[in-house]
């Protein structure tokens, strides 16, 4: 195994990044309501280097370890949560990059990342795809390349330079293709409708023969073993992030609250004990899933230390960072949508006035926890503690086709 005895302590880390997410979260209720999409504010973290906080010191990032990074996300996303989900792709790519052997390719996406430039994700097709099954192809040979189709949820690609998207090359072979958002054939479009997380930059991207670089092809079976687990814990930190918004709008609501009811237990609103018990489970929900989502992380932290060890230790720390992340995800969601909800007691009707957005934290925590269905995922902890069931590394989805016991054939799913 490998470590890096050159981590930065994460004192560093907030006193370079806090004031910024600080910044973020002045506008973060009037971007909502306006639904301005936070193009000045990724860009402030990509002035900031933000984009390179895992990239190690020697290539002019932070060198963050993974518990250190999703300290920062949540915090983060507990200013606005649009953010750190418009970063989930970076952050995949560039973990793909540091688990990849040094060379010149790597060196150049690391350097990069450390001056500024993020990449987007697209992967997801919608419309009459079959479950596993992708339509964007990767055409030519040698150094021309090109590549076509269309993707939606393809969050952050907005705000990016450049795009990680899955396409099939001319074998049939799944590649991983970095397009760069400059070239000509790329069009990305914010037209997801959702009724939550509307500024992520989630909508469709369309390549028509856009430009690719040799070396910027990856078989998609090469990738860094966790990169599931990784990609589900950005959106577990974003749920941590809400859930501590919802706490601190919760004190903030009742702190300042002057009307009260004849029925309640005090002449003040902030003296009731039935609503500061109220005040208090939302604050230490928020506390649980912060800590559920370090755990993970640092299962991931290990999975990304043991590169380059023995097969069946990098096993058995795939399998461990899968679990801690599934099981961080089933408590996430429901904590952060009890917190959502709860917020609401003990307010009043004059909580749910729009300019007031209150509403935003339930329908942003339930966008988010819609990515990945929690019941699956509860389902798939279970089986693996009673019966040794190994967790899916990999998932797709798309239209299902009938089984053969009903006349059709199963399709070929990664797993």
């Amino acid at each position: 195994m490998t470590t890096d005895s050159t981590e930065p302590s994460f004192a560093a880390l907030a006193a370079k990044y806090r004031p910024i997410f600080e910044r973020i979260g002045e506008g973060s209720l009037q971007r909502e309501l306006d639904r301005t999409l936070p193009f000045e504010q990724v860009q402030w973290l990509k002035d900031a280097g933000f984009t390179g906080v895992r990239v190690p010191r020697e290539f002019g990032g932070d060198g963050a370890t993974l518990p250190q990074l999703f300290e920062l996300l949540m915090e983060l996303a507990a200013a606005d949560p649009h953010v750190p989900q418009a970063f989930r792709g970076h952050i995949a790519f560039v973990e793909d990059q540091l688990c990849r052997p040094a060379g010149t390719t790597r060196d150049e996406w690391l350097t990069r990342f450390a001056a500024g430039d993020m990449v987007g994700n697209a992967v997801t097709e919608i419309g009459n795809v079959a479950l596993g099954d992708t339509r964007t192809r990767l055409a030519g040979d040698g150094d021309t390349l090109t590549i076509s189709g269309s993707k939606f949820y393809t969050t952050g690609s907005i705000f990016a330079e450049w795009i990680d998207a899955t396409a099939l090359d001319s074998r049939g072979v799944e590649v991983a293709v970095l397009v760069s958002t400059r070239s000509d054939g790329v069009v990305v479009s914010d037209d997801w409708n959702g009724f939550g997380q509307r500024l992520t930059g989630s909508g469709n991207a369309v390549f028509s023969g856009a430009p690719v670089r040799a070396d910027h092809v990856y078989v998609f079976s090469d990738r860094f073993p966790y990169q599931t687990a990784l990609y589900q814990l950005v959106l577990v930190a974003v749920l941590a992030g809400i859930t501590r918004a919802s706490a601190n709008e919760a004190v903030h609501q009742v702190a300042n609250r002057a009307r009260t009811f004849s029925h309640g237990n005090a002449a003040q609103t902030r003296h009731d004990p039935q609503v500061l018990e109220n005040v208090g489970r939302i604050a230490a929900n928020a506390a649980a899933v912060e800590a559920i989502t370090v755990r993970a992380a640092g299962s991931l932290q290990a999975a990304f230390e043991a590169r380059g060890a023995d097969a069946s230790v990098v096993s058995d720390c795939k399998r461990d960072a899968e679990l801690r992340c599934t099981e961080a995800q089933v408590i996430a969601t429901r904590l952060a949508l009890e917190s959502a909800t709860a917020l609401f007691e003990g307010l009043g009707a004059s909580a749910v006035i729009e300019t007031q957005a209150l509403d935003r934290y339930w329908r942003n925590a339930r966008t988010v926890s819609s990515h990945n269905p929690v019941a699956f995922k509860a389902r798939i902890i279970g089986d693996w503690l009673v019966n040794g069931t190994e967790p899916p590394y990999e998932w797709a989805i798309g239209i299902g086709r009938p089984s053969a016991a009903q006349g059709g054939v199963t399709p070929d799913v990664r797993s």
